[in-house]
């Protein structure tokens, strides 16, 4: 079968499209032909060596995939060939087939495609994880979107909205803002044009704001920080711009707010049981409309390079699509 292969530290352009053997089911586990595998931005850093997660070479880029069980493995009861699933696999969907436990995996409602199925689990399970287990969100609160057209912003918008929120979209330009309004922002920030700590204190007046969602990282974080209301709490969810900041600590005591980390994936190891019931909500949710699941563009499998760099450029206004 293909598969996308990283074999050392690289850039998109040095990934390999190689010929590897087919997985075979073990006991507990089962084996998905990959119809749809989802990107995310941390897949950029996994292959540059970057990212905090560093998979035994080679691997393949893909953190999340969709697809039909092709067959399964002993004491496997729950799923069964010809189901049309979705899961985590945190690398190694850039291929056609993957092996994986049955216990991972969620069914896929019929009428959801396999696209949206498969954009639907790192981002909206990172965002919800987010703001309802970790943001104690209450109706009428503001919330700030960092990165707002992005992958994890975008859905931030859409189940801020949904969770009874009042939405702030802050991206770098006017289309991004704009389409952050059609998912779910009521307000919006352009911080390309604008000083973010400046908008921030006047939508948020003397009280200032109740929750931020930081996907971005660098100079935004603290004017986040800064922007908060009191007992505020900011959302600490990635590093897209590169750098890690450093928030003076003193700005947490004076505004009695918390700084509380988002790690979806060790949420989901730690806390399996919860964090399946939010995937599956997620998948009804998107199956009802009530969420986008929205795709950018896709790519086929060898074109795997040409759709980091999408991510790589900051272009995707929602998720970017392997078909293998």
């Amino acid at each position: 079968m293909k598969a996308i292969l990283c074999s050392q530290f690289c850039g998109p352009d040095d990934l390999v499209l190689s010929d590897i053997p087919e997985p075979v089911a073990g006991p507990g586990e089962v084996v998905i032909a990959i119809k749809s595998a989802a990107l995310n931005f941390f897949d950029l850093l996994m292959i540059q060596g970057k990212y905090q997660v560093k998979p035994p070479f080679p691997f393949s880029p893909a953190a999340e995939i969709a697809g039909v069980v092709e067959s399964v493995g002993s004491g496997v009861t729950d799923v069964k060939p010809g189901d049309r699933v979705a899961a985590s696999c945190g690398h190694n969907g850039a291929r056609q087939k993957i092996a994986l436990p049955a216990s991972s995996v969620v069914k896929i409602p019929d009428n959801l495609d396999f696209d949206r199925a498969a954009g639907i689990i790192v981002i909206y399970g990172t965002a919800l994880h987010a703001l309802q287990d970790r943001a104690d969100p209450k109706p009428g609160e503001t919330l700030a979107v960092f990165g707002a057209a992005g992958g994890t912003g975008l859905a931030a918008c859409e189940l801020g909205k949904l969770l009874g929120l009042k939405v702030i979209a802050c991206a770098s330009s006017d289309e991004k803002l704009e389409f952050a309004k059609q998912h779910g922002a009521e307000l919006t920030i352009n911080y390309a044009k604008e000083d973010l700590k400046d908008a921030l204190k006047r939508i948020g007046g003397e009280k200032g704001i109740d929750i931020v969602f930081d996907p971005v990282g660098g100079a935004y974080a603290e004017a986040g920080v800064r922007s908060l209301a009191w007992k505020g709490r900011f959302l600490v969810i990635g590093f897209a711009a590169g750098e890690i900041p450093k928030i003076p600590l003193n700005l947490a005591l004076l505004k009695g707010c918390d700084i509380r980390g988002v790690f979806w994936g060790a949420y989901m190891r730690r806390d399996p049981k919860d964090g399946r019931a939010n995937l599956e909500k997620l998948m009804r949710w998107a199956a009802e409309g009530k969420i986008s699941s929205h795709v950018d563009r896709t790519f086929p499998l060898e074109q795997t390079a040409d759709a980091l760099k999408v991510l790589a450029g900051r272009q995707a206004m929602g998720k970017v699509i392997l078909h293998p």
